[in-house]
């Protein structure tokens, strides 16, 4: 969903008939200025949707943006200011759960790039998204360093374990060979989830093998398998139980990829107010 239809929708969502609490508490004329504050450290990301918050409900509404998306916060930085009547109010809530939200996401990636520095592998976001708003949060893993895995299912081949279990190997080889001959795939993928699964896959020649919850010990072989390979040499990702604790130790073992639905799924948000002065 595009970015000012996702707004339109959560303001309506929260806003419905109107701010009554707002409407029996402020004048109509009153006019008023508020700065949104951050309250730990972290990355930025959302302004302009909290930007369109303010003014899709006030266009008389003055925003002025002191930080970027992809800006490092610290404590008491101050985001933007914010000049309105009472609909900037009703505009509040919406425009920082859109900023927490995509911050808490672009500062998680963040740490994972930090984590995986001068180490050759590099971390990337899955399809574990909010539901209508993958388009803002694969932007926010950006802002934050990270990659950004296939879209959807149609920009992209990723045969996983219910495919191969619903269809079989030799089905996998003839979809990657048909999938190779498309025009615009971004890559062909497959999972595998023992050993054995790693050198079936690679008879496909596929551009990725996806290593699902394998130990370190079998990553190693796996990438051992690769090397050896006398064919094509895909590269390697690793995804299943990745942690900050253990994404440095995974990203020695020889794959190129790594990636991880918690920096979608379970990003804690940001702590970011809005301060009326």
């Amino acid at each position: 969903m595009r970015l000012e239809e996702a707004v339109k929708r959560a303001l309506a969502e929260d806003v419905g008939r109107g701010d009554i609490t707002s409407l029996l508490c402020i004048p109509a004329q009153q006019r008023f200025r508020a700065v949104a504050v951050a309250c730990e450290k972290g990355v930025l990301c959302g302004v302009a949707a909290a930007e369109l918050a303010f003014k899709l409900l006030d266009k008389r509404c003055k925003v002025r943006l002191l930080k970027k998306d992809g800006q490092l916060l610290k404590p008491g930085d101050r985001i933007l200011t914010v000049e309105g009547g009472r609909s900037l109010l009703a505009s509040e809530r919406v425009a920082l759960n859109f900023m927490q939200r995509l911050s808490g996401i672009a500062s998680a990636a963040r740490a994972c790039v930090k984590v995986l520095a001068g180490s050759g592998a590099a971390i990337f976001d899955t399809r574990k998204t909010t539901p209508l708003l993958r388009e803002q949060e694969k932007y926010a893993v950006r802002c934050g360093g990270g990659r950004n895995h296939r879209f959807g299912l149609y920009d992209a081949v990723l045969v996983k374990n219910n495919h191969i279990d619903a269809a079989g190997w030799e089905s996998v080889r003839r979809a990657a060979a048909a999938a190779r001959k498309r025009k615009g795939m971004k890559f062909i993928e497959i999972e595998a989830r023992t050993l054995r699964e790693v050198s079936l896959a690679l008879s496909c020649g596929p551009d990725i093998i996806l290593l699902d919850n394998m130990s370190p010990a079998q990553v190693r072989r796996a990438a051992a398998l690769v090397r050896k390979h006398g064919g094509r040499k895909p590269e390697l990702e690793i995804s299943g139980g990745i942690n900050l604790k253990n994404l440095r130790a995974y990203a020695k073992l020889g794959a190129q990829r790594i990636s991880c639905g918690a920096l979608t799924h379970s990003a804690a948000a940001l702590d970011i107010s809005l301060r009326i002065q």
